[in-house]
């Protein structure tokens, strides 16, 4: 297998290829869970008869349930810093920059983003069913979402003297400005959890992680549409995984089909080479001046073309570093056997 026509570069993509589809194949199998374990989650009304029903349950636990309920602070919410009035349970504000970079490979300018600032405050929240039962949210941050309202945006244009347009031109990098943004959680927001609920020692429901692994979610769209985003990452997943594995694949079969291309070339030479060694062994005894003018041992057994000449045997001929001929120095496009009647 030494002569196994796999080159750098095909072995580089083959790697790549067996290693980013095993990566796509390990997410798609922990999104298909999670799209498994949300086809099975039971949907539990927010009501009075949850309490009853924990009661009921061994430790007083419902390992991964559906709920949905409006959204209601502990205590005071948070207020926005640049809408009066908008208040929140969860707040998210980000300081972004803008810039300009050259990039040298496209010839032109592409456009940048880096995070400079980023702070998250969440305060303690219940969700809060029709008749008024409620269910507190325990680590709200590690769950999957929620999709919190845009409530400020406002980006600050970078402004420019001479210096730094010099300064620009050398460095390739334009700021353009920041964006300033501000998103929110609102009080009375409609929010979809998908974890763990638990009966605590003071009656109180609580929503929590999932102690088994399984992801956490709090969304403010309906189950259904949550459902069916999960299944669309899943299948995502799912297709990058296999254009990967074709390229391994199709990598595999051109080696391969390169590789039997080379065996029969190879099984042609050593027939050339056979048929030659009956000839030379048919023809006995040759004078000095038939002999091949590179071993001056074997008998000069081969025409090469196009140039005509019949100087060496075939097997120095396949000992050539290059096809050309030994005496006039022409390329030689093909060989054929000579025979001596």
């Amino acid at each position: 297998m030494e002569d196994f026509p796999i080159g750098t570069i095909q072995a580089v993509c083959l790697g790549s290829s067996i290693a980013l589809s095993s990566l796509f194949f390990y997410v798609y199998k922990k999104k298909r869970k999670t799209v498994d374990r949300l086809n099975d989650a039971p949907h539990i009304a927010l009501n009075e008869e949850l309490v009853d029903l924990l009661n009921a349950t061994p430790g007083k636990c419902l390992q991964y349930v559906v709920v949905e309920g409006t959204v209601h602070p502990v205590g005071e919410p948070l207020r926005s810093q640049f809408q009066e009035g908008t208040v929140g349970v969860m707040q998210k504000l980000v300081l972004r920059e803008h810039k300009l970079v050259w990039n040298n490979l496209a010839r032109t300018w592409m456009d940048r983003e880096h995070v400079l600032h980023q702070r998250v405050n969440a305060v303690p929240f219940n969700l809060v069913g029709g008749d008024g039962a409620s269910v507190r949210v325990l680590c709200p941050l590690e769950a999957t979402g929620p999709e919190m309202e845009t409530v400020h945006k406002k980006f600050h244009q970078a402004s420019y003297g001479f210096t730094d347009l010099l300064g620009q031109y050398l460095s390739g990098e334009k700021p353009k400005g920041q964006l300033e943004t501000e998103e929110m959680l609102k009080v009375g927001a409609s929010v979809t959890a998908v974890g763990e609920i638990i009966l605590d020692t003071d009656r109180l429901l609580k929503l929590r992680p999932p102690t088994d692994g399984s992801e956490f979610f709090l969304s403010t769209v309906d189950f259904e549409s949550l459902r069916l985003e999960q299944e669309e990452q899943s299948s995502g997943w799912w297709v990058l995984a296999c254009v990967f594995a074709v390229v391994g694949v199709s990598v595999l079969v051109w080696a391969g089909r390169r590789y039997y291309r080379q065996l029969q070339g190879k099984r042609e030479r050593e027939r050339n080479r056979r048929e030659f060694e009956r000839m030379w062994e048919a023809d006995g005894e040759e004078p000095v001046e038939n002999l091949c003018v590179i071993c001056l041992s074997n008998p000069r057994g081969c025409v090469l073309l196009n140039c005509g000449h019949v100087c060496c045997c075939y097997s120095c001929y396949q000992a050539l570093p290059q096809p050309i001929c030994p005496v006039c120095r022409q390329d030689i496009i093909r060989v054929v056997p000579l025979y001596q009647a």
